[in-house]
C-alpha cells in the first residue's frame, strides 16, 4: 500500500527482524500484565471471631507461651462455609522475645487477612534453625528453634480447620509399625533395657522424617518406631 509523505524527511531507520521480535515480546508481556488478577482488599475484622489457644513450654523459655489463632467464617450459611485464620497473638510472662514475637505475629496476621493460600507460612517457620542448636520436646521430637515450634502450632491449627491434610500412616502401615514396635519392646523388656517416658528406647536416635527420637536397629536395619521410616525401605 502506498503512503503519501507530506512532510520533509529528516531521518530514517531500518527495522530488522530482531527488533520486530523484541517489540512483539514487549507487547505480549504488557498484555499478560493486563490479565493479572489482583488479590482483593484485606478482610475487615468482624466484631466476633472464633479461635483456639495453644500452650507450648520449651527448654529455651522460662515461662510457657500461649498462642491464640482466631478464625473468620467465610461464606457463612452456605455449602461453601469454612474457617480461615484471621489473626494470631502470642502471650507470655517472659519479655525476652517480646519485640520479635510482636513483629512476627503482626506480619502473619497481615498475611492471613490478605487472603489466598496461607499454608506456605508453615514451611517457612519450620525451616528456621536456632544457631545455638534446637531442643527436644515431650515425645522425643526435635525442634530446631522456637520459631519452628510456632510453625508447628500453626500447622496443627490449619489441620484442625481443614486447610491442611493431617499426615499419617494408612491402616496397613500403622498395623505393621505397631506390631514391629511391640515385638521390639518385648525383646528389650526381657533384657531389662530402659525406655523413656514416651515408650521409646533411651538409646534411640532422631528420625529424619518425623524428627522423633525413636530410631533403633531392628532386623539389621535402622527403623523408626514412631512413623515406620526404614533405611531398608
Amino acid at each position: 500500500m502506498a503512503v503519501k509523505i507530506e512532510k520533509k524527511i529528516v531521518g530514517y531507520a531500518l527495522v530488522n527482524e530482531e527488533e520486530k521480535a523484541k517489540a512483539a515480546e514487549l507487547e505480549a508481556q504488557k498484555a499478560e500484565m493486563r490479565n493479572v488478577v489482583q488479590l482483593g482488599e484485606p478482610l475487615s475484622r468482624p466484631d466476633k471471631l472464633v479461635g483456639n489457644t495453644y500452650k507450648i513450654k520449651t527448654p529455651v523459655t522460662e515461662h510457657a507461651l500461649y498462642i491464640t489463632i482466631n478464625d473468620v467464617i467465610m461464606n457463612e450459611g452456605t455449602p461453601q462455609e469454612h474457617r480461615r485464620p484471621f489473626e494470631i497473638f502470642i502471650n507470655s510472662k517472659n519479655m525476652e522475645h517480646f519485640q520479635w514475637i510482636v513483629a512476627l505475629t503482626r506480619v502473619m496476621s497481615a498475611v492471613f487477612r490478605k487472603g489466598g493460600d496461607v499454608t506456605f507460612l508453615v514451611e517457612e517457620l519450620k525451616s528456621v534453625f536456632e544457631p545455638s542448636g534446637g531442643y527436644f520436646k515431650k515425645g522425643g521430637k526435635f525442634i530446631p528453634s522456637l520459631v519452628a515450634e510456632i510453625g508447628e502450632v500453626v500447622e496443627q491449627h490449619l489441620q484442625e480447620i481443614g486447610m491442611l491434610k493431617k499426615p499419617g500412616l494408612d491402616e496397613h502401615q500403622q498395623k505393621l509399625v505397631t506390631e514391629k514396635r511391640a515385638e521390639y519392646m518385648e525383646k528389650q523388656a526381657k533384657t531389662g533395657e530402659e525406655v523413656n517416658a514416651e515408650g521409646f528406647p533411651k538409646g534411640a536416635s532422631v528420625c529424619g522424617k518425623c524428627s522423633t527420637k525413636a530410631v533403633i536397629m531392628m532386623d539389621g536395619c535402622l527403623t523408626c518406631l514412631n512413623c515406620g521410616e526404614s533405611k531398608c525401605g
